[in-house]
């Protein structure tokens, strides 16, 4: 028998609470239809390419007093891309709907992200497999992965293992490009009329899933308080013993929504927000310039400590950073088949290389940077053929220019102080972790309203749960068009259908939060300290929601 922690054995008692809506099952719901949608952005060409589920309404579930027969039905799930806390309880959720609608539907779960819908991997689930993973961290039920559903092969495939098991409906639960897929497959199935629906469930810890109608994509909860625990930690032993400067990367590659919260939950002294530093045209000068102000002015006051957060994307966003990625992602193809490239005897041979294919100007930032550096701008690309961000150590990047510029400082007897830091990353400690009861809740309503939606004969759908920071009773349950968010991007030099990532708004009440007290808490030591995620106690401590969620709800309840 597998052994279990204490607080395993309590959570997968956890009930999770549900809208109030959907308390009674599907079989007693009826469906309100609301406005027709379009995209956010390039109406023309997204209706072209989706024409047979462009326009559709969103969805709103409400209880109905009449319950109605639930058709056999055979449902596929699929876990895709990064993991995020909360996923299993997306299934569980879904798997508990579609049997209480009744008892002889079947749940597959495909293994191995999309892969599996195109190999024909799946186990079936029942009762014991699923109660084994209710309210437990991580993807590991059946596993992800990052195979992107976009071919004609790939859909002909995935066509063939749903008919094979006799499936009408397939549910990816991913973020913003597997919700993408979602919606090209969705569309592949209605033009061949294969009779199955695919709805989407928004999952990323990032953040960048969101509109008005997904007020949060799943993970983010728990992820940012996993990271707001750690940093505060950090901060009581920063407070302590008074001698170093913590440098904090945090998870958050395109979006700083991550760093921004937990900077909301703790109060550091320096915060940099990706997006504000891309508005401000912030060379990377001037940011050391920013950064190193406030460690001279803390030490005149006799504080040689504090921390720094910096999300893991802000290299990309640096005007001039973001033009040599650039610049070095497009010869970095040639380059990996260039003899000379490839034979060259050191790293400094490749350096070399590097700098004279990079345009001028380019090559000049490249030369400027420490070697560290320099050697993880040229590591393995990620599927995309771009920079693995997550590799760059921003935060020694910054730490060593700063202790640079600091020695100079010190020479011409400015700075009187004395600089010693410590870096950190925090990725991967947050997208397994434990979900908070407030995600344990929204996944399991997102994973059971999904099955709402196919009930209801929906495809091309996302699963929407709204208006939460009320209870979850007051949560209301519904869909969106997954084309309502997408717009055209460029990618691998191609226009292409993408769902719009939705970064920090500079002008939004969540980034006024920090820009209102940065000053304040760059000088004085308003550390915060959230603790641990709380599962067991007072509602207060135990269900609260973000910081970031709590302040885009009252702005946009104040606006109504």
């Amino acid at each position: 028998m597998t052994k279990l922690s204490p607080l395993q054995i309590e959570r997968l008692k956890y009930q999770p609470k549900l809208p109030a809506s959907l308390q009674n099952g599907v079989n007693s719901l009826s469906m309100v239809e609301g406005a027709a949608t379009e995209s956010v952005r390039d109406q023309e060409q997204i209706k072209a390419l989706f024409s047979n589920t462009y326009g559709k309404p969103t969805v709103t579930f409400e209880s109905s007093p009449v319950s109605k027969e639930s058709e056999v039905r055979n449902v596929g799930v699929i876990l895709s891309g990064g993991q995020a806390p909360g996923g299993h309880n997306v299934i569980a959720g879904l798997y508990d709907a579609l049997k209480n609608a009744n008892s002889s539907n079947k749940l597959y779960g495909f293994l191995g992200g999309p892969s599996g819908i195109i190999e024909g991997k799946y186990v079936e689930f029942d009762d014991e497999f699923i109660n084994a993973y209710r309210n437990t961290g991580g993807f590991d039920i059946i596993g992800s992965g990052r195979t992107k559903l976009e071919t004609e092969e790939q859909f002909e495939k995935s066509l063939a293992v749903c008919r094979k098991l006799n499936i009408s409906a397939v549910v990816i639960i991913g973020g913003d490009d597997s919700n993408t897929n979602a919606a090209l497959l969705a569309e592949w199935f209605v033009k061949h009329n294969a009779g199955i629906q695919v709805i989407g469930c928004p999952k990323t810890i990032d953040g960048d899933l969101k509109n008005e109608q997904i007020e949060i994509s799943f993970g983010f909860d728990t992820a940012t308080k996993t990271y707001a625990e750690l940093i505060g930690n950090i901060e009581r032993d920063a407070n302590s013993a008074k001698k170093y400067w913590h440098f904090v990367k945090i998870m958050g590659r395109s979006a700083s929504h991550v760093a921004l919260e937990a900077a909301l939950q703790t109060q550091p002294n320096i915060t940099l927000i990706s997006e504000e530093v891309q508005e401000k045209k912030m060379s990377l000068s001037s940011i050391i310039d920013y950064m190193t102000d406030i460690i001279v002015r803390r030490a005149n006051a006799g504080k040689n400590f504090g921390i720094a957060v910096i999300p893991e994307g802000l290299i990309e966003f640096i005007p001039e950073m973001g033009s040599m990625i650039s610049n070095l992602n497009d010869i970095m193809a040639s380059l990996e088949s260039d003899s000379e490239f490839v034979n060259a005897t050191t790293i400094r041979d490749k350096f070399d290389i590097v700098e004279n294919r990079l345009d001028t100007e380019n090559a000049k930032v490249y030369k400027s940077l420490p070697a560290l550096i320099k050697g993880q701008l040229l590591a393995d690309r990620d599927p995309h053929g771009n920079v693995q961000v997550s590799k760059i150590e921003t935060e020694k990047l910054l730490i060593e220019m700063i202790s640079t510029k600091l020695a100079e400082l010190k020479e011409e007897g400015t700075f009187i102080g004395k600089f010693s830091a410590q870096s950190h990353f925090f990725g991967y400690e947050g997208r397994c972790a434990f979900p908070s009861n407030f995600d344990a809740d929204y996944c399991y309503s997102l994973g059971f309203n999904a099955f709402a939606l196919i009930s209801f004969g929906m495809t091309g759908y996302l699963s929407s749960v709204r208006n939460l920071t009320e209870s979850a009773d007051k949560w209301i349950a519904g869909g969106v068009p997954l084309t309502m968010m997408m717009n055209m991007e460029k990618r691998h030099g191609e226009m292409k259908p993408v769902i719009q990532k939705a970064l920090v708004r500079l002008d939004g009440p969540v980034f006024k939060q920090l820009q209102d007290n940065r000053e304040d808490w760059a000088m004085n030591d308003r550390y915060l300290f959230p603790g641990a995620i709380q599962y067991f106690g007072p509602s207060s401590v135990c269900d609260i929601t973000t910081v970031t969620l709590q302040l885009e709800r009252a702005k946009q309840l104040a606006s109504v």
